[in-house]
């Protein structure tokens, strides 16, 4: 029995999706790699990487692991088949074992890696590996809130950024990340310096009036929203379960061409979470 309800990842796209420890975090990796471990008690790396091509391409990934890596052999987990390998090696004077996975299902293929101290158990990897589903991109799944991916943290990033860089350029100012900054704001809105179709640009002004919320208010995080082909950064009330979307509060207002008062809006957000 589970101690901690694990948590889901779904990959950049929509490709596949996965359930990993509770106590895990995901990671910065290689290009198209994704890596998750324990911050806080290191029991291993875990890393997927998934490919599509065509027809019965992740059998033929299988069978051709097998065929080329002399220590591969066939394995079942849960239902998935694999072509399974170890690598022992040394570091620092520590040694380790990187246990390799080649396995997929029809066009997809995914290559799953956990590396652990020499002797260190597979129990969590085999279960994440178990957890694996290939989505299918043609089918409209429901909107799901999972743990916020590095992907939207970067996007927090990069809005924060671009915002606090435009206003110490153009009004000389600091930028804080407090409730007084949203004044600042206000001024880059009233000099029409984010034209009405820049999307991207209204969408990071409305991520930052979400970062001072959540840097104002107690029991806020940060959650990935995947509905559809839309990946986002929300935030989530988490003892209440309101949900504040970066998105609605001034992108939506600027498509209805409707007058925008950037603390009007901080304001009715606060009242949303009051309620």
């Amino acid at each position: 029995m589970k101690m901690e309800q694990d948590k889901k990842y779904i990959s950049p796209g929509g490709w596949f999706s996965l359930s990993y420890p509770a106590a895990w975090s995901e990671f910065e990796d290689g290009e198209d790699s994704f890596l998750f471990y324990n911050p806080d008690v290191w029991t291993g790396n875990f890393r997927i990487s998934a490919y599509r091509g065509e027809g019965s391409y992740a059998d033929e990934c299988v069978r051709q692991e097998l065929a080329e890596n002399p220590q591969a052999r066939r394995v079942q987990v849960g239902t998935w088949s694999c072509a399974y390998s170890t690598d022992d090696f040394e570091e620092e004077g520590e040694a380790y074992t990187t246990h390799f996975w080649v396995t997929g299902r029809k066009d997809m293929s995914f290559e799953c890696s956990f590396t652990v101290k020499k002797g260190g158990a597979v129990d969590e990897a085999e279960r994440v590996i178990r957890s694996l589903e290939v989505r299918d991109t043609d089918a409209k799944y429901p909107p799901e809130l999972i743990p916020v991916r590095l992907l939207e943290i970067y996007r927090i990033n990069e809005a924060y950024a671009w915002v606090s860089d435009k206003v110490k350029e153009v009004l000389k100012k600091d930028f804080q990340g407090e409730e007084g900054d949203i004044a600042s704001m206000q001024q880059l809105v009233d000099k029409a310096l984010i034209a009405p179709k820049k999307r991207d640009a209204w969408l990071s002004v409305g991520i930052v009036l979400c970062v001072i919320l959540a840097n104002e208010a107690d029991g806020l995080e940060w959650r990935t929203l995947v509905d559809g082909n839309r990946e986002a950064p929300v935030l989530l009330q988490v003892d209440t379960d309101v949900l504040i979307d970066p998105m609605k509060l001034v992108w939506s207002k600027v498509r209805l061409r409707e007058a925008i008062d950037l603390s009007a809006i901080y304001e009715a957000a606060w009242h949303q979470l009051e309620h």
